[in-house]
């Protein structure tokens, strides 16, 4: 899922995968017919290494930036070539087109972050280097195949995740106090969600939220809704299984706390950020990741709040999505090789430097379940403990990996979100257009696996 999360929200459309893709807003294709211009050859192989993400040195949680810090002033320390972070803010990164663009025009960074939602965009346009031979084989097993396989192609490891961020329920302790209610009015189930969140909501507070704003992430989001009703975005025929009656009843779901008027039709910031929407007192209860618990300790640390797993439909089954960024190299960088080894040093060692790497990640920078077993093992006491104890007992057990999807898939299935949730449009509809859109294009699909 990691932030989560969440990934540029833009489009794409099948081409040469010695072209590249790139994401802009309002783009119907997220590829550009033009060559990548490769810096590969004409550039010394000592430059430095441009590192992008979100994180450091430039981001507001001081834990993670002083551990992305860390993390490069170690390396930087024994080997050459050195990395240089390169923080590009939020909003740019995950919802906007400055990954994506930067690479269409031949000026991709030579390291990077992506979501699994995203991982087709980049892997089809011939950009993500393989990882595998950095890797030894101890540690390629050392991440649970539900973690590693979004990122493999082939056997091959495209991406090391450096987190596991399934999505839950956060709410206001002083909100359900002011409604006279407790932790035993919980909900279990949808219809108990949606009442609870009427009784919940008043003149200048929202009793419920979710991510209204297109992109990766709210798609994210919205398939674990998908999944409880036992929902498929594809079924094994390699065909559409999008038109079903759990597609159009977690499309309602989301439309009717909209048209009820206990969910917000815009969200502060981004659906991601717990603390602008919950800490800020402007909803009650809001669907956020695992994230939320590091966010509001160094953001909210003295807002009471609690954690649920997510109520199920009428006849459903609990499951949850876990998200989760990734480190990848860039394959026509200046230094692939160099940038891909890095990539594995510093998540995906059996050092034991690799594996306390990810263990502080997880429970001092932020608040996550790690990636690999061994971290889970040697952090085993700060994963039962409080909130990241629910998350462990509770809410972990029933995650199920996101989907990596082309950017033609993800468009389709954000359009029917959007078109339900914002616009009012029938579910049933929704889902039926979205499925024979969704059969169109992948009956001519050939790029990497969907999974």
């Amino acid at each position: 899922m990691t932030v989560k999360a969440i990934g540029p929200e833009n489009r794409g459309a099948r081409i040469s995968r010695r072209n590249l893709i790139v994401a802009g807003a309002g783009l119907a294709g997220g590829f550009l017919n033009a060559p990548y211009l490769s810096r590969s050859g004409a550039q010394a192989q000592d430059a430095t290494l441009k590192f992008w993400q979100f994180y450091a040195p430039g981001g507001d949680v001081k834990p993670q930036v002083k551990w992305f810090q860390d993390l490069v002033a170690a390396w930087n320390a024994d080997h050459s070539p050195k990395v240089e972070l390169e923080y590009i803010v939020n909003s740019e990164y995950i919802s906007g087109s400055k990954l994506a663009t930067a690479f269409a025009s031949g000026q991709g960074p030579d390291i990077f972050l992506i979501s699994p939602g995203d991982f087709l965009r980049y892997y089809n346009g011939g950009v993500l280097a393989d990882l595998t031979p950095h890797i030894e084989e101890a540690a390629r097993t050392d991440f649970p195949d539900s973690v590693i396989a979004n990122r493999k192609v082939d056997g091959k490891i495209y991406g090391v995740p450096m987190e596991v961020e399934p999505m839950a329920f956060y709410y206001s302790v002083k909100a359900f106090e002011e409604a006279k209610l407790n932790e035993n009015d919980i909900p279990k189930t949808w219809d108990d969600l949606l009442e609870l969140a009427k009784k919940l909501t008043t003149s200048n507070r929202y009793g419920v939220l979710f991510e209204t704003t297109p992109g990766y992430y709210q798609n994210f989001t919205w398939y674990p809704f998908l999944w409880q009703g036992g929902g498929e975005i594809q079924g094994k025929d390699g065909k559409s299984a999008f038109d079903s009656a759990a597609t159009v009843q977690a499309l309602k779901l989301w439309q009717d706390a909209i048209q009820s008027g206990a969910a917000p039709r815009q969200v502060v910031s981004g659906g991601f950020d717990i603390v602008s929407n919950l800490g800020a007192g402007l909803t009650a209860m809001q669907n956020v990741g695992i994230w939320g618990i590091a966010a509001m300790e160094n953001n909210a640390k003295d807002m009471p709040y609690g954690v649920f797993k997510l109520p199920v439909p009428a006849g459903g089954k609990y499951v949850t999505v876990g998200g989760g960024w990734a480190f990848v190299a860039n394959a026509k960088g200046q230094n692939p090789d160099a940038a891909a080894k890095f990539c594995a040093w510093a998540l995906a060692s059996m050092d034991k430097g690799s594996i306390q790497r990810v263990v502080d990640w997880c429970t001092t920078a932020k608040s996550d379940m790690p990636p690999r077993s061994s971290a889970l093992a040697a952090g085993s006491a700060a994963f039962q403990a409080g909130r990241m104890g629910v998350f462990s007992k509770e809410i972990y057990p029933g995650t199920r990996a996101e989907p990596r999807v082309p950017p033609e898939v993800y468009k389709i299935i954000s359009d029917a979100i959007q078109a339900t949730q914002l616009g009012g449009t029938d579910p049933r509809e929704a889902a039926t257009a979205a499925s024979q859109q969704l059969d169109a294009f992948l009956a001519g699909y050939s790029g990497a696996p969907i999974l």
